[in-house]
């Protein structure tokens, strides 16, 4: 395979997938208190999805390690499948707070199997097939991508919706199937070599890889300072989008258009977008990642508090639209400098267990802040979400004045070197 290839075989895979789990963004909590719950159970619904992704990222983290990439992204693909045809069994059945829970750990499940696999694939393989370019830029188009996809299927599920609540998840259990079928077929691993797993060693392994989490992550002070500003920052992103579905069609008095939220999730992937078309132009304009870093933050938290505060549908809605421009802008300069600062033997463990410090802080995130809107309001979760995200300012100045290489954007591209491991910090005896 050449490196265009690669990239082209990655936007395919990671926009058809996006493309399957965006379709039900936009209706999702609708779909839940349409089926009997309320707004508390909806985030516990929602906390418990997130929840099980922290607790499931180390064990399928192994598979993606050992057995390789691509088996753990078609793990991913059948096991999301398998949830998704569960929440339209429960509802239609008993609709429960219980069996939504259950399903829930399902898709929880299924989508770790995929978080850092694709990525970690994509790395690899572009450093095998010899590519020289911007890693920040590949990780941009692939925004760009995935944007559009959600851009396609947040306003197609918004129309399915309309008509039926869940013809969207339908639509979705399909798309599964189709991009099972390409990755079969397209996706192989490549610079990295797949090793065997024997079952009886899964906790060995895990424990391997919870201790790689640790030595190449968690003990190396600059991964983990972005891994505490991605925990800070989850505490309210995750929350934010589900609760945006009730609150502004709260404020349009419109509570029945499910149509005016598939049009809001289009235009919250449009802002992702051009967050993410900005990546180009301001990685040419600033010097280090940590001041795109910093100042997306500060946007993130100014907005969202902008959100609670407005009483107004239209403003309320163009300050959130500003908090999805700065996470598309965020997105791939982040993902850039986490892989310049791991290497590639751990790759997928380091992605993963990033992923599962964000899904931690998110976790606790839906639990507080949906019980402070249950108890008070939205609009209160938003101002309270948008204040604590501050917090991840002070963390990214502190990595700002580590005054780390990688940090500069005009440092060497580790497509093009293997990168350097920073020793662990020594803890005073």
């Amino acid at each position: 395979m050449t490196s265009k290839q690669v990239e082209r075989g990655y936007l395919i895979i990671s926009g058809i997938y996006n493309l399957s789990a965006s379709l039900i963004w936009g209706v999702n909590t609708l779909f839940l208190m349409n089926a009997g719950l309320d707004i508390f159970e909806v985030f516990i619904v929602n906390g418990i999805f997130t929840a099980s992704m922290a607790l499931f990222e180390i064990p399928t983290g192994v598979l993606a390690d050992t057995r390789g990439r691509r088996t753990s992204f078609l793990f991913s693909v059948v096991i999301t499948l398998i949830g998704t045809l569960g929440y339209l069994w429960i509802a239609e059945t008993s609709g429960s707070l219980v069996g939504f829970g259950l399903m829930s750990v399902v898709i929880g499940l299924g989508f770790t199997f995929y978080t850092g696999a694709v990525d970690a694939w994509l790395v690899d393989a572009l450093t095998h097939t010899g590519y020289k370019g911007d890693l920040d830029k590949v990780f941009a188009r692939g925004g760009m991508v995935m944007g559009a996809a959600m851009l396609v299927g947040s306003l197609g599920g918004g129309i399915l919706g309309t008509l039926d609540l869940v013809l969207p998840y339908v639509v979705r259990s399909i798309l599964l199937a189709v991009v099972f079928l390409i990755a079969w077929v397209s996706m192989h691993d490549i610079g990295y070599a797949p090793r065997a797993l024997v079952w009886k060693q899964v906790p060995r392994e895990m424990g391997i890889i919870a201790a790689a989490s640790l030595t190449h992550g968690w003990k190396v002070p600059t991964v983990k300072l972005l891994m505490i500003s991605s925990f800070i920052q989850a505490l309210f992103i995750m929350w934010g989008f589900y609760a945006w579905q009730p609150y502004f069609l709260g404020l349009l008095q419109r509570e029945d258009a499910v149509w005016v939220a598939g049009i809001i999730a289009a235009m919250i992937s449009i802002s992702f977008i051009i967050g993410n078309s900005l990546v180009g132009y301001f990685t040419k304009r600033v010097k280090r990642r940590t001041s795109l870093l910093i100042g997306a933050a500060t946007l993130v938290g100014v907005a969202a508090i902008g959100v609670g505060i407005a009483n107004n549908f239209y403003l309320a809605v163009g300050l959130y639209l500003l908090v999805g421009v700065a996470m598309g802008l965020a997105g791939p300069v982040r993902q850039a400098f986490i892989h310049r600062l791991i290497p590639s033997e751990q790759r997928a463990t380091i992605v993963s267990f990033d992923a599962l410090v964000g899904s931690g802080g998110s976790f606790g995130g839906q639990l507080g802040l949906g019980y402070l809107a249950r108890r008070q309001s939205l609009s209160m979760g938003y101002i309270t979400g948008g204040f604590v995200s501050l917090f991840a300012i002070p963390v990214l100045v502190t990595l700002r004045n580590i005054c780390l290489p990688k940090d500069y954007l005009a440092a060497v591209d580790p497509t093009e070197e293997k990168p350097p491991v920073e020793q662990p910090a020594v803890e005073p005896s």
